[in-house]
Formats: structure tokens, C-alpha cells, sequence
């Protein structure tokens, strides 16, 4: 079975742009699976680490292992994959859960159903020109900040880490640069300042020398010292009406992803590398590639569970930028389940 990428104009550049891919090792017999629940999932990012799960699966053969029909879709932006989602084209979103927040004070009922992620594995970054300048978030006032999208993940992690040391959003630019080689191309152009961005974007810039870490929040004690706790980012969500009406599918899709961050625990970072697509690689070859993932590593679960504090952790972080989110009473319940991992087997 073919499975085909699909990118905006914006994100067709260079080596991270992907045109089609072939699940499972290129095995069209053995992607297609037996019966099969045949199952749409937009990613924001197929070759972002962040999200490497999604793919991680297929190569592994645990979506066809559970019997279901899984298509991987690719946006260079968590907030286009959302759109997807709640437009009806996708069945499910792999994504920040921060959404479901945002969703939910917009009358949208999303729900997490496995939590890939307990830490954003994010990074903000500047270029050299601008580092004697930007030496924390203060600096941010009157400088361009690269995010993937506006409305997208990094733009709200921006936005929070400038408003938490003092920096109103109107006194910096967001500008939507995606990832990847756009990413790159905009910081080495002077296009922007610094921006956020995630693995394999941040190692080739540091290779390249072509910028420096301001904030790395890749791991747990990352997330808690820039947001004041766990940040659950990445994450399968979907429709709750979706959910609903579908259990049997969501939890052999559950299953799978439970499986494969199992699998993620008990390998090393090399050994997940070469399980994925080399295309993946080429930017920078196989050992930047490699070395990436193992800065990466440590913002997974390894059950797919819900981290208890980290909902609340969000709500505080947009709340405290996001005029939409700051008056409204948001159930927190509902924007998350545990009941499929928890039954994963």
C-alpha cells in the first residue's frame, strides 16, 4: 500500500521536504493487513522527532499487527493538522495537545487518547547575529521569534515564555517560517531573530553553526525549568464524538502506539534511526539524524499515559497569554482519556 505525504508550498524545500512514502519497509502486500479499520491520521510534521511515533509505528508493523488500515498524512504545522481534524479530512491528528484546550473554548470536543510526550521538546533558538542580544525570553521585546504557524504550538510556547518574563505579545513578531529547511533558510537570511523549533531542525543547526540554544525544553526537567512543570505535547488526538462511536478502532490504534513507545523504551536511539524512512537522514546523515533522536528521547512515555499533573500545566501556560482561554472554565477532563492505554495490552 502506497501512502502519500501531504505538504504545502511552504514546506517543499530541501531535504525535509517528502513527496510519497511507502509504509512498512515498502512491502505493499504486507501494509495492506487483513481486515482492517481503515483509519486517516495528519501529522504535524512526519519527520519531526517530536512526532516520531507516528511513523515509528508503521515501520514497526504495529498498525497492521492490530488489524487496522492506517494513512499518515503530513502538515508542517500542528495548528494545519488540526484543521484537518476538526474539517472532518482526518480521523485522527498526531499533534500538541494543547489544542484540545483551545478546541474545547471554541465549542470543539478533541480528546488526547494516547500522550506520546510529557515534555513539549521544544527549542528556541538564535541565530549567532542576535545572541549577544537575546540572552533570555526578556529580550524578546522588538525581535522576530520563527514558529511553525501562527496558532500553532511554538507559537503559544513563545508567547507564554515572552508574557512570563515580562513581555507583552504585542512587542515582539511571530513570523510562520515551519520547520526544516525553511526554518534554517529564515534564520540564515535574517528573516528572523531566534524561533522555535524541534529535532532534526535544531541539530542541523548547531552542526552548522548557524545559531545557539537559548531554552531546551527536550526533557522533563527542561519543561519544568522554563513552564513550571510537565508539558504534555505530542499526542493522538481526535474527535470525542469520533472516539465514541469508534472504541474498537481507537483502541487497536491505542494498542499499537502503546507498543511502540514500549519498544521506544528498550532501544537506543541508533537502533530507532534505522527503523526509520533514510530520507529522514539526509539533511545531515545518519549520525546527526541519530544524534537528534537521542536529545529527544527523554520527553517520551513510555505507557502513553496522561502525565497527573501535566493538564493543569497547560491550562496555566495558555492562560496566561491567551485571551480566549483566560476567562473561560475549561474541563479538563475532557480533553483527555485513559482508557484506551490503560487497556492497551
Amino acid at each position: 500500500m502506497r501512502r502519500f505525504t501531504k505538504i504545502s508550498a511552504a514546506a517543499v524545500t530541501g531535504a525535509l521536504a517528502l513527496t510519497t512514502l511507502t509504509a512498512c519497509g515498502g512491502d505493499s502486500s504486507a501494509a495492506s493487513g487483513g481486515s482492517g479499520d481503515k483509519v486517516k491520521i495528519m501529522v504535524g510534521g512526519l519527520d519531526k522527532v517530536i512526532y516520531l511515533p507516528a511513523m515509528l509505528t508503521e515501520r514497526l508493523g504495529y498498525f497492521k499487527a492490530e488489524g487496522v488500515d492506517v494513512t499518515l498524512l503530513t502538515e508542517p504545522a500542528g495548528v494545519q493538522a488540526e484543521t484537518a481534524l476538526v474539517s472532518g479530512d482526518v480521523q485522527g491528528t498526531v499533534g500538541f495537545y494543547d489544542h484540545t484546550l483551545d478546541l474545547q473554548t471554541k465549542g470543539k470536543a478533541v480528546e488526547s487518547v494516547v500522550q506520546f510526550s510529557q515534555a513539549p521538546g521544544e527549542v528556541e533558538i538564535v541565530s549567532n547575529k542576535a545572541a549577544a542580544d537575546i540572552t533570555s525570553a526578556k529580550d524578546f521585546k522588538g525581535k522576530k521569534l520563527g514558529v511553525t504557524g501562527i496558532g500553532s504550538s511554538t507559537d503559544f510556547l513563545s508567547k507564554y515564555l515572552a508574557v512570563n518574563s515580562g513581555v507583552q505579545t504585542s512587542e515582539f513578531t511571530p513570523v510562520a517560517v515551519g520547520a526544516g529547511q525553511t526554518f534554517i533558510a529564515a534564520l540564515q537570511q535574517g528573516s528572523i531573530d531566534g524561533g522555535m523549533t524541534t529535532d532534526p531542525t535544531v541539530a542541523t543547526i548547531l552542526d552548522k553553526k548557524l545559531g545557539k540554544v537559548l531554552i531546551d525544553m527536550r526533557t522533563p526537567e527542561g519543561s519544568k525549568a522554563a513552564l513550571g512543570g510537565l508539558y504534555p505535547s505530542s499526542s493522538l488526538y481526535m474527535q470525542t464524538s469520533w472516539v465514541n462511536s469508534h472504541k474498537d478502532t481507537v483502541q487497536k490504534l491505542a494498542n499499537a502506539f502503546v507498543k511502540t513507545l514500549k519498544w521506544m523504551s528498550t532501544h537506543s536511539a541508533a537502533e530507532i534511526a534505522a527503523k526509520m524512512p533514510s530520507d529522514y537522514a539526509q539533511g545531515g546523515g545518519t549520525a546527526l539524524y541519530t544524534q537528534a533522536i537521542e536529545s529527544t528521547l527523554p520527553m517520551f512515555t513510555k505507557d502513553g499515559v496522561m502525565p497527573a499533573d501535566g493538564p493543569a500545566t497547560v491550562e496555566r501556560v495558555l492562560k496566561a497569554f491567551n485571551p480566549n482561554l483566560k476567562n473561560a472554565t475549561i474541563d479538563l477532563g475532557k480533553t483527555y482519556t485513559t482508557e484506551f492505554v490503560k487497556n492497551a495490552g
